[in-house]
């Protein structure tokens, strides 16, 4: 029999894994609704934004906001140049060689990593501001820290749909992924406008990797374990869809948080089981397609 006390307490752990999911995966949906690109190499700068957390917590120059911000806008560059320099040369190629290509950016960093941090994992505190718990109700609280990433998640979203939908830079994210090739005979400046949304999806992917880094130990391997996920994320939500990526990360942190309490191993299961059967029944996905 599971206690309320701790279904309650994974339910909220449930959340904060969703919410950090989303990040990524909302990166990772961004970057293939406009460019049409899988790009695997997307856990591998999630795990880069992680470690420039690291980095500044443990200088004194530094600190966890400041670390955030700057895992934003290193792997936002990082990203921008993988896509004007590389990925830029395979659009027109089959998705086979853009996985390639990309995953052999995984391999890469990921030794980069290794080779500066260690094969080590790396542990952080939370920022002293979050170090509280919340308050819900009577004998039911959240870590201060948890409330904040989950908090955050939802800001993040609201914000992408509010750019989407109301500013120039957005309708014309919008126009170039529904017809690339009227976007270019219209005067859009395609070239330039990818490789901005492949900052931008990278940033988030730094953002995620930030927020996950006072929630877990890091190791160079987090993003070899942490793509597979957000693929399962965005395939379940529907590729290139923002609002599938949001149900689909707090539907899978739900699962694997609360499944592992009523079978052993049913929350590392669970994903795929749904996955399976999104694909056979509604393959484009619980909320389906690119955002309108």
């Amino acid at each position: 029999m599971v206690s309320t006390g701790l279904l309650i307490d994974q339910i909220i752990t449930g959340l904060s894994i969703g919410s950090t999911l989303f990040l990524i995966a909302v990166g990772l949906s961004l970057i293939f609704g406009v460019l049409g690109v899988l790009n695997f190499a997307h856990g591998a700068l999630y795990m880069i934004g992680a470690y420039v957390v690291i980095v500044a917590i443990n200088n004194s120059w530094g600190g966890f906001w400041v670390g955030l911000v700057a895992a934003m806008l290193v792997v936002g560059i990082l990203g921008a140049l993988l896509e004007s320099v590389f990925i830029r040369r395979v659009y027109e190629r089959e998705e086979l060689d853009q996985l390639l290509l990309t995953f052999a950016f995984v391999l890469i960093i990921t030794d980069v990593v290794r080779f500066v941090f260690g094969s080590g994992s790396k542990v952080v505190d939370p920022p002293e501001l979050l170090r509280f718990d919340l308050v819900l109700a009577s004998g039911v609280s959240i870590p201060g820290y948890r409330a904040f990433v989950i908090l955050a998640s939802v800001v993040v979203m609201g914000g992408i749909l509010l750019a989407l939908r109301t500013t120039n830079f957005g309708r014309l994210v919008r126009a170039t992924s529904s017809d690339r090739d009227m976007a270019l005979l219209l005067g859009i400046d395609v070239p330039n406008l990818y490789t901005a949304v492949f900052f931008i999806g990278a940033a988030l992917a730094g953002l995620g990797g930030g927020f996950v880094a006072p929630l877990q130990s890091i190791t160079p391997s987090l993003g070899n374990s942490v793509i597979i996920e957000a693929f399962v994320v965005v395939v379940i939500g529907g590729l290139g869809s923002f609002t599938g990526a949001f149900i689909g990360a707090y539907l899978i942190g739900l699962m694997i948080s609360v499944g592992s309490i009523y079978v052993a191993g049913a929350g590392q299961l669970l994903p795929f089981l749904v996955l399976i059967a999104v694909l056979l029944l509604k393959p484009s996905g619980l909320v389906g397609g690119v955002e309108a």
